[in-house]
C-alpha cells in the first residue's frame, strides 16, 4: 500500500489546531499562526512593490527565504508527529517518497494549498501541481507562490538532504506556472542547488 491521499486529508482535515500556553500546537511542537492569508499576501505585495527594480529578485528571495524557514522547521515538527505517525506512516512503504505524499496531504487538509506531486525523481527532482495556493490570488505582477516555493524546498531538504537539522539549503523550488498569471494551476519543481 501507497499513501491513500484522500483518506489522509479527511483524517487530518478533522484534527483541531489549537495553542497551548506558550503559543505552541501540541501535536507539532511548533508555534500556532493564525493570521489571515490576506494580511500575507498584502504583505508580500507590498514588499514586492515597494522594491525598487533591480532589488526585486532580492525581496522575492527573501520572502521564500521566510517560508523555507518555517517549512523547514515546521515541517520536521510535522513528520515526526504523532498525528503524522498515526494517519500517514502505517501506508509508507515507499520511505522518503511516501512521506512527501503524506506532507502535500496535509498541506491539502490544512488549507495551505490544494497540491500534489506528479514528478518525483528520489533525491534530484519533484514537480508539484497546485490548484489553490495562498498567493494564486494575490493579484501582483508575475509569479508569486512564495509560500508554495519555500515549503516544497523544505519538504524535499527534510526528505533527500542529511538529517535535520543539517540538510538545510541542498535543494531549491522555482515556480514554472501560476494561478496568479493566468493559467489554470500552479507548478513548482524542486531540484538539487
Amino acid at each position: 500500500m501507497t499513501v491513500m491521499r484522500d483518506t489522509v486529508v479527511k483524517a487530518l482535515a478533522k484534527v483541531h489546531v489549537q495553542s497551548d500556553e506558550n503559543g505552541l500546537i501540541p501535536e507539532y511542537e511548533v508555534l500556532v499562526n493564525l493570521l489571515p492569508v490576506s494580511l500575507l499576501n498584502t504583505f508580500s505585495e507590498r514588499m514586492m512593490e515597494a522594491a525598487p527594480p533591480e532589488r526585486k529578485d532580492e525581496v522575492e528571495a527573501g520572502l521564500v527565504r521566510a517560508a523555507y524557514e518555517c517549512g523547514y522547521h515546521t515541517g520536521c515538527g510535522i513528520i515526526t508527529s504523532e498525528i503524522f505517525s498515526d494517519v500517514v506512516m502505517p501506508m509508507v512503504t515507499e520511505d522518503e517518497k511516501d512521506i512527501l505524499r503524506g506532507a502535500y496531504a496535509a498541506f491539502t487538509a490544512w488549507g495551505w494549498a490544494k497540491s500534489g506531486i506528479v514528478q518525483l525523481k528520489e533525491a534530484e527532482k519533484m514537480t508539484i501541481r497546485a490548484f489553490d495556493y495562498y498567493e494564486a490570488d494575490s493579484g501582483g505582477k508575475g509569479l508569486r507562490g512564495f509560500m508554495l516555493r519555500g515549503l516544497s524546498q523544505a519538504f524535499f531538504d527534510l526528505a533527500y538532504a542529511e538529517p535535520y537539522p543539517d540538510g538545510m539549503d541542498t535543494y531549491l523550488c522555482r515556480q514554472t506556472k501560476g494561478i496568479e498569471v493566468g493559467d489554470s494551476y500552479g507548478e513548482f519543481v524542486v531540484v538539487k542547488k
